[in-house]
């Protein structure tokens, strides 16, 4: 028997335990930078697990990283999983759903945290076959900005690795395949806060105010002008305006408006274009409106870009393991959310890929969404895959 089917042997094994794992994780979700006993959870994990090393608090925001040496020398693979949950009021009625009210995995990061700790559990259990090196990452605060991996970057937890690589389960995307792209990938990121200071008044004597509702709304309109009148048709760029704070009543000229903006872009040069667009727009609201534009503008998630070489290997691995839970492998359109897996490939060469998990019996919702959930086949699915990998690496 070669190292790849032990592995998916002992993974099959274990099946029902990843799905224990990930019921308990999904009834007890904890938001961004909040994950204290989600972490705690982590690490007591591989209290009896055979690894080499485990860090704690990595990166400062409870990130996890545990080390696992092979028996031979080799070359070193990251392997990363998110374990945040999102402020959402949960509308499943699953029997395991969360008990924190308020909060919810509705992204799928319970499921990547289950398959994770048992597919490294059975790697540590293994290592001495291993021609290399394994370093898991237990990534925090995926959800919100600037999110757990920039920190967990900075603190050096790529430092001796040769590839980077990551799963999301997509309910979005059929069960029993697997999804790959190489190149851009996913959207980077932009978010802008505008305030638009005019002069209140009455509404009866509107030549003596200045209405800051007119001018942020004509803001508004033209904003959308950048995607249609300055975007590269063949390139991909979204802004949507989220936030308008123009209550008031009725008869009274509002004095200020806070609006608020969210950038998606599929290049660089996009995401820089649509910045610079956003800063003229509002510095020009002062001239033609006579209003006082206040504008706090963020980058924050970049493009994520994959490797082509890796993504190959990647699509090679899964197509050569001939995994009998996956019927096909599939190459993938680009994906319009934004990743913090990005800031990993911006050091390192990897892939960040995708494991269908549509529910097969019932209603399917998208991410983010009260009633999102998963066909849990894709946990053992995804361990499977993600081993295959390793061992077209390491194998």
């Amino acid at each position: 028997m070669t190292f790849l089917e032990k592995v998916m042997h002992t993974l099959e094994e274990k099946e029902d335990r990843m799905i224990e794992i990930r019921r308990y994780l999904h009834a007890h979700p904890e938001l961004s930078f909040e994950e204290e006993e989600t972490a705690a959870y982590i690490a007591d994990f591989y209290k009896d697990v055979p690894i080499d090393s485990i860090e704690t608090n990595f990166g400062g925001n409870r990130g996890i990283v545990v080390d696992i040496k092979g028996g031979k020398e080799g070359k070193t693979l990251a392997l990363r999983a998110d374990f945040d949950a999102l402020p959402i009021k949960e509308e499943t009625d699953l029997p395991y759903a969360s008990k924190n009210e308020g909060v919810m995995h509705a992204c799928g990061h319970d499921a990547h945290t289950a398959y994770m700790l048992v597919l490294a559990e059975t790697l540590a259990e293994m290592k001495d076959q291993l021609k290399g090196n394994i370093r898991i990452i237990h990534q925090p605060a995926e959800e919100m900005p600037p999110g757990g991996a920039i920190d967990m970057v900075k603190a050096g937890v790529l430092d001796g690795v040769d590839a980077v690589l990551g799963i999301h389960v997509m309910s979005s995307m059929e069960s029993g395949k697997v999804f790959y792209r190489s190149g851009e990938t996913q959207t980077g990121r932009a978010k802008f806060v505008l305030k638009v200071q005019g002069k209140g008044g009455h509404g009866a004597s509107p030549h003596t105010a200045n209405d800051a509702i007119v001018a942020a709304s004509a803001f508004v309109m033209n904003v959308q002008t950048i995607i249609s009148r300055r975007i590269d048709p063949f390139d991909t760029a979204v802004v949507t305006i989220g936030s308008f704070d123009g209550k008031g009543q009725f008869n009274i000229i509002k004095d200020a408006v806070t609006i608020e903006g969210d950038v998606r872009a599929m290049s660089n040069d996009a995401r820089d274009l649509v910045e610079k667009q956003v800063r003229q727009m509002s510095k020009g609201l002062e001239e033609m409106y006579g209003v006082k534009a206040e504008l706090d503008y963020a980058n924050d998630y970049p493009v994520l870009i994959n490797d082509e070489e890796v993504t190959g290997n990647v699509r090679d691995a899964l197509i050569e393991a001939n995994i009998p839970e996956v019927e096909e492998v599939v190459e993938v359109e680009a994906q319009s959310p934004s990743e913090d897996f990005a800031y990993y490939l911006q050091e390192k060469p990897g892939s960040f890929f995708y494991v269908g998990a549509q529910p097969k019996d019932k209603d399917w919702y998208p991410h983010h969404h009260p009633k999102f959930d998963i066909d849990e086949n894709s946990l053992l699915v995804s361990a499977k895959s993600m081993a295959a990998v390793v061992a077209k690496y390491l194998g």
